[in-house]
């Protein structure tokens, strides 16, 4: 494996060892996984709903969204993968996608073959409840979602995924919860918050003139604390716990 492939996973390492402790041995046993390495266009698809799948994909560069596909041809989008992240780790026990993974920026992956990630969890009882807890979250962030979409109007909703970027782009190393790049069209925004692109804009345009965020190249929000009020953002659902379990 490549020093350039180690260097990825270790955002997964760090991502893992947040929340679970994990032996120096561990910890290297993971840096070892042997992985592939993919760049990826912006707007490809790299999974389709219902394509039967040997690898788990993690993100090392990019934007990744996990996204449902109606008979229409429609698309919603159900959650966000960030540097760091294993898109689909579940997908280890269950192979056959229910969903799709598509490239919301030009991104770099990993792909991980299942086998290994089986091997690793079979050989070390710590890192199969590191992945366990690592599955756990990703259904928490889906769950919340759900909520926000289901039941928050359009300026909320918009406030709490600028929210949740920001801790999660923080907790990646890709810059600070109120200032990052986010990269995502207002297409794009309006794919991930079930709005039309045009009521998209008019939110942006309401939150921009309530001082709320800036932007100018990257996302910047002046005042953290009145966004995450509005937004009704409690990161608890991250499980960003004090100490690894």
């Amino acid at each position: 494996m490549s020093g350039s492939n180690e260097a990825l996973l270790s955002f997964f390492l760090n991502r893992l060892t947040r929340r679970s402790r994990l032996s120096q041995e561990e910890q290297d046993a993971i840096l070892a996984l042997p992985s592939h390495a993919e760049r990826i266009a912006a707007h490809a698809d790299i999974i389709h709903p219902g394509e039967r799948t040997d690898h788990a994909t993690l993100v090392g560069k990019g934007i990744i969204a996990r996204f449902d596909q109606l008979a229409s041809g429609k698309r919603q989008i159900t959650s966000l993968y960030y540097r760091g992240d294993m898109c689909d780790l579940h997908s280890v026990t269950s192979p056959v996608a229910g969903w799709g993974l598509e490239a919301m920026t030009p991104s770099l992956v990993l792909k991980i073959a299942h086998s290994d990630l089986r091997e690793l969890a079979v050989r070390y009882p710590a890192i199969a409840m590191a992945f366990w807890r690592d599955t756990t979250v990703d259904g928490s962030i889906i769950a919340k979602w759900a909520a926000n979409l289901g039941r928050q109007p359009a300026l909320p909703r918009l406030a709490h995924l600028f929210c949740e970027a920001g801790v999660r782009l923080e907790d990646a190393g890709c810059g600070h919860r109120q200032q990052y790049d986010l990269g995502l069209t207002q297409e794009q925004l309006a794919d991930v918050a079930g709005l039309t692109a045009v009521h998209v804009n008019r939110t942006l345009q309401e939150l921009r003139g309530e001082g709320l965020i800036e932007s100018s190249g990257q996302t910047r929000i002046p005042d953290w604390e009145r966004l995450c009020s509005i937004a009704e953002f409690d990161p608890t659902y991250l499980l960003r716990f004090k100490q690894p379990l």
